[in-house]
């Protein structure tokens, strides 16, 4: 009788689960959520996801089952094969050896609480599907799915009502010997945070041979190994593993998950930098400001704050208002801001100027700019002006300008200007000249270092004297300068001697007059003008006169000195003379001035004739 009631028991028990049984797979395939079908069975799994105790609603008020008559309800059945479970009675493991070699696994099983990360999860519930169909496929064509129904396990960890992670596996209830079948493991992060480091390990029965798995697994043995690095809130990711039975022995595949839930708190790391470009001409005159920029430019990530610039500068090198540093207050530099400053400085002397500046923050930051290097340099002109130091009154005197670039800079803008002294006519210069007032300018243009350039000017003095001649050179940042040259004009004595007589010929016994004239063409006046005279034998001497007294001395005729004889001056002397013998008569006059080294001569002839005695 007890063994007829336990046979009655299995069918209906069968019955009931084959009408509530779904298809597994089909809530996994067609979208990313957690499948649990609703049922009235109840079932408690421990962490490999084992069964410890099968219920159903419709055979609680039925009594109990024997031990020794309970079947694993994860072992393969026929379709027509019974199975009967109630709330009170634990279930017996089968003596079916498996590959891990627990010949009584599902034996008095305990249950333990999961934390958040653990190496196995316990399950809290089951809920059996309904029949697969046989003529499903799964995608991307792996394997052909054939059983008559299957179970979808859906567990929550660490516990139902303070759920991290939910793993729900949908498997068949039965596969046919040697056909492909595929199961699918989804993993759900119930939370609103994200979880990292998630592995799953899934043990396969030795009588299962592994064809593949999507996404692929690590394979060490009995266990197939998948690792997600990260799963988002509320994110799901599934597995389908497909193979084969390759014996008629239950297929038994346990799950098992860690993972780490973390709450991360985001910290900026922020790393500000700076940057300093100091930006200077490389050639200035020393009259210049010479310009000078700095960009200091934040190119780190970040805020620095209270950014200064500091230039020392060099000796020579000084701010216009005459300090030898530049502080400059950059502020709060925003990542990517920059700052620009202009100055102007000023050099004292010429050379080469080498300087860097520095840039430092309130938290320490420093930078330094390229080192650069001004020259400073100057045109310096050197002006000669050469001419005659001695002129004669009356002749013209020329003069040559030079003016030269001394210096290491160029002679911008040089103009030469010469003043035209007083008292001189006739004024000559080279072409380029302008005349303003009493002045000659020349515009030269720039006169690089080394380099020179020449003007001419000439003119005639027209009394005697010192003649000052002075010019100026100016140019851009050089220092002015100029020359002169003092020139003596003097005049000169040109005393000429003249003798004429009046008459001729002359008879014997007639008066021939000779006018002596002395004549100053010179410029200057010629002083102690002494003439005499000497008379031929064949005239006799009569009488003098002119501008001094004469004296007869046998046939010499002297006349007084005459003290000056100023320029363009004339004087005159006559002396009268009787012929007496027929014949060429030579009159020599003899001239002395102080302003003659040697004596002037003049002779003047004239011809003495016999009249005819008719």
């Amino acid at each position: 009788m007890k063994k007829v009631w336990v046979v009655l028991s299995l069918v209906l028990g069968l019955q009931l689960w084959g009408c509530q049984s779904q298809d597994p797979l089909r809530g996994f395939e067609e979208k990313e959520q957690p499948a649990v079908a609703s049922s009235n069975r109840k079932a408690s799994w421990d962490s490999n996801l084992r069964p410890t105790r099968v219920a159903s609603s419709r055979n609680r008020s039925r009594s109990r089952v024997p031990r020794e008559v309970q079947q694993d309800p994860l072992q393969v059945q026929t379709p027509r094969e019974e199975q009967v479970a109630t709330t009170d009675i634990e279930s017996v493991s089968t003596s079916t050896p498996n590959r891990l070699g627990a010949s009584n696994r599902f034996a008095n099983p305990q249950p333990e609480l999961m934390t958040a990360s653990v190496d196995e999860l316990q399950p809290v519930g089951s809920s059996s599907v309904a029949a697969y169909d046989k003529s499903i496929r799964t995608d991307r064509g792996l394997v052909a799915m054939d059983g008559t129904g299957g179970n979808t396990l859906s567990i929550t960890y660490p516990r139902p009502d303070y759920g991290i992670i939910q793993v729900d596996k949908a498997m068949p209830q039965e596969v046919r010997l040697n056909t492909p079948f595929t199961y699918i493991i989804r993993v759900t992060n119930l939370t609103e945070m994200m979880l990292t480091e998630i592995t799953i390990t899934e043990t396969i029965s030795k009588d299962f041979e592994f064809k593949a798995s999507e996404p692929a697994a690590k394979a060490e043995e009995d266990t197939l190994i998948w690792e997600i690095d990260s799963l988002g809130p509320r994110a799901s990711k599934s597995i389908k593993i497909s193979g084969v039975a390759t014996s008629s022995r239950p297929l038994e595949h346990c799950t098992a998950i860690t993972h780490t839930a973390r709450n991360c708190a985001v910290v900026k790391v922020v790393e500000p930098a700076l940057e300093l470009v100091r930006t200077a001409p490389t050639e200035a005159l020393l009259c210049e400001p010479i310009p000078v920029e700095f960009v200091v430019t934040n190119t780190g990530t970040g805020v620095a704050q209270n950014v200064q610039i500091v230039d020392t500068l060099p000796a020579g090198l000084q701010t216009t208002d005459g300090k030898g540093k530049v502080v400059l207050e950059a502020g709060t530099l925003a990542a990517g801001e920059s700052r620009r400053f202009s100055i102007k400085l000023r050099a004292t002397k010429t050379g080469a100027y080498v300087n860097k500046a520095v840039a430092t923050s309130a938290a320490g930051l420093s930078t330094e700019s390229e080192p650069s290097m001004i020259n400073v340099r100057q045109p310096v002109l050197v002006l000669a002006k050469s001419g005659a130091k001695r002129q004669y009154l009356g002749r013209s005197v020329t003069y040559e300008l030079t003016i030269a670039n001394k210096g290491d800079g160029p002679a911008q803008n040089t103009v030469i200007e010469d003043t035209i002294p007083p008292g001189v006519t006739n004024v000559e210069a080279t072409a380029g000249a302008q005349f303003a007032g009493n002045k000659l300018i020349w515009e030269l243009g720039t006169i690089e270092p080394n380099a020179s350039k020449n003007v001419r000017v000439s003119y005639t003095p027209t009394r005697e004297g010192e003649l000052m001649a002075s010019a100026t050179a100016t140019a851009y940042c050089a220092e002015p300068v100029s020359d002169s040259i003092r020139t003596a004009i003097t005049g000169i004595a040109a005393a000429r001697l003249e003798v004429v007589e009046l008459e001729e010929p002359v008879e014997i016994g007639g008066n021939v007059t000779y006018v002596i004239t002395v004549t100053n063409e010179g410029s200057a006046p010629d002083t102690n003008i002494r003439v005499s005279a000497v008379l031929d034998d064949k005239v006799q001497y009569m009488s003098s006169a002119g501008a001094t007294a004469g004296s007869v001395l046998g046939k010499t005729i002297s006349f007084a000195p005459l003290r000056t004889l100023e320029p363009k001056g004339k004087v005159i002397w006559r002396i009268v003379v009787k012929g007496v013998v027929a014949g060429d008569v030579r009159l020599k006059v003899t001239m002395h001035t102080d302003q003659l080294a040697l004596p002037v001569e003049d002779t003047e002839a004239t011809r003495i004739y016999q009249p005819f005695n008719n």
